[in-house]
């Protein structure tokens, strides 16, 4: 049997036109990522899918979240915490001025874009259990 690796990611976007703009950054690195990593993996039996989820325009804690075979990057990966930060972001002004934002704190650094370096070691990591 073939092993399957899916990537979800959730974000938000659906109504706010900044807030695609500008949380399109994942988007793009996970692409950027599974790009390189895709034929690697093929090659050793592993199909790779991505799934994008669009949550409700009120909901921007649970965005930025990548789940990998339905466990987030945060579980997978030992030192890589949940936090949440005012937003500066203009969309979120949009959605109500005083919005937190999801963001990850690894090695002492937060992000609000999830690291190619943490995308390509939780896909590993996500396989690794199966």
């Amino acid at each position: 049997m073939k092993k399957e690796l899916v990537i979800e990611w959730k974000h938000i976007g659906s109504e706010i036109e900044k807030t695609r703009e500008e949380f399109e950054e994942t988007g793009m690195t996970l692409k950027a990522v599974l790009a390189e990593i895709s034929m690697l993996l093929e090659m050793e039996g592993v199909g790779v899918r991505m799934e994008e989820t669009v949550l409700p325009d009120d909901a921007p804690a649970g965005s930025e979240s990548l789940l990998f075979n339905g466990v987030p990057v945060e579980d997978l990966l030992e030192g890589v915490e949940v936090t949440a930060a005012s937003c500066s972001c203009t969309s979120c002004e949009d959605c109500g001025g005083e919005t937190e934002c999801r963001m990850l704190r690894y090695s002492g650094e937060e992000y609000r874009v999830i690291p190619p370096e943490l995308i390509g070691r939780a896909a590993a990591k996500a396989l690794e259990l199966e």
